[in-house]
């Protein structure tokens, strides 16, 4: 589980210094989301909301690509927002903020679109969560978010995680905020629609997930996948005469996964859709 205050502190911090690495597992996806977004602007929309903007990955990629609305990234880690904000210099129509994104939507209106690119996994209540964020635009507005599909269909997940601990452990049970809390899409489609949302869809993606690349792509990957996701929290929770053994394993997994000067693990997420139809 990783909570709000693990985003607003070390989590964080981590995904802010692997920022351009963190960008690269997830390009092969953001091409879609990318793609979903400009489909949903609406022509003359005002404000387009990046939830959970991260290091502004997707917030830099519509400000460029729609130069004439007005785009704000939010997100409740500053040491994100402070890498974002660098690098959207130059962009006038591109601002950032820190915090809860319902206390910034009522003075950024009108709001005529919300996206997100998995950073709406982790609210400790999502109905009203999606409730808040809903209210915070006007009628019309639509949602575009990206999240992962199962765990099952996620080998950069489940082979680590299986390298580290000898077997996945098992799925939680009811919701539980992490990277996986909107595999199930039944519980994603009530959770919409319990919130107001209402023309919920929701479309498959596969993409490679690239961990490593360049000359010691392996080396590469080993060094990333100790610091981000759920096989990182495992192997600083191990006990330190059993960490060299556990990177053997992990190292074996990645290796497998090499081809040529990168190595990639297949990845799966769905790209939801909604609409603020009151």
């Amino acid at each position: 589980m990783t909570s709000a205050n693990d985003w607003s502190g070390t989590v964080g911090d981590v995904w802010a210094e692997e920022w351009p690495q963190t960008d690269r597992c997830l390009a092969g996806l953001a091409v879609h989301l990318n793609a979903a977004i400009l489909d949903m602007a609406a022509p003359g929309s005002a404000t387009i909301v990046d939830i959970g903007c991260g290091a502004g990955a997707t917030s830099l990629a519509t400000a460029a690509a729609l130069p004439d609305r007005r785009v704000v990234g939010i997100d409740i880690s500053s040491s994100l927002v402070a890498i974002a904000t660098e690098r959207a210099a130059g962009l006038s129509n591109l601002s950032f903020r820190c915090g809860p994104a319902e206390d910034h939507l009522a003075d950024l209106a009108p709001v005529d679109l919300i996206v997100s690119r998995h950073g709406v996994m982790f609210f400790p209540d999502p109905v009203a969560a999606f409730s808040a964020l809903r209210s915070g635009t006007v009628p019309g507005a639509g949602l575009v978010f990206s999240c992962f599909r199962p765990p099952a269909l996620n080998p950069w997940a489940t082979e680590l995680v299986s390298a580290v601990a000898g077997d996945m452990p098992p799925p939680p049970t009811g919701y539980v905020p992490g990277p996986f809390a909107f595999a199930d899409p039944d519980f994603v489609q009530a959770t919409l629609g319990a919130a107001g949302w209402s023309r919920i869809d929701a479309r498959p993606v596969d993409f490679s997930y690239r961990a490593g690349q360049g000359t010691d792509s392996v080396g590469d990957a080993l060094r990333f996948l100790q610091r981000i996701g759920p096989a990182a929290a495992l192997l600083r929770q191990a006990p330190v005469e059993e960490r060299a053994a556990m990177l053997a394993r992990v190292e074996a997994v990645i290796a497998r996964h090499r081809s040529g000067d990168a190595v990639d693990f297949p990845a799966a997420a769905w790209l939801w859709s909604a609409h603020n139809d009151t």
